[in-house]
């Protein structure tokens, strides 16, 4: 199965940008956040969603290109083929809008705990079938 590919837009504001001109490295990673919680909200059914959270054990970025203020931003985010045990590869690409290549390019590993006690979960297949068309 193949993973659906999500996607956003966001503007780049003000406070986006850093000394140098151009967006802080950190707003990449919000990017990635907001998208990774809007793309679980939007398949989880509320069960799932009041029943687990996630949380980040590792990001991976590749910066490629500026983003400036101005710049509308597309984000893109689809989840690996599968997930391992509690673990699951989220990727992103950030896109200037209209650009043929993204401007950076983030692999974060998610891992899913129980809401209630905080404990590591397994995925669960049927979670995992919402993701993948």
């Amino acid at each position: 199965m193949a993973a659906e590919i999500f996607t956003q837009r966001f503007p780049v504001d003000a406070a986006d940008i850093d000394e140098l001109g151009h967006v802080n490295n950190i707003v990449y990673l919000r990017y990635a956040q907001d998208i990774a919680i809007a793309h679980w909200r939007a398949r989880a059914s509320d069960e799932m969603v009041a029943g687990f959270v996630w949380v980040v054990m590792r990001h991976e970025v590749d910066y490629r290109a500026q983003l400036q203020l101005g710049d509308e931003v597309e984000v893109r985010t689809w989840v690996d083929d599968a997930p391992r045990g509690p673990a699951w590869a989220r990727f992103v690409d950030i896109y200037k809008l209209g650009a043929e290549k993204p401007s950076a390019q983030i692999k974060s590993n998610w891992c899913m705990l129980d809401a209630q006690t905080r404990r590591i979960k397994r995925v669960p297949m049927d979670l995992v079938q919402r993701f993948l068309g």
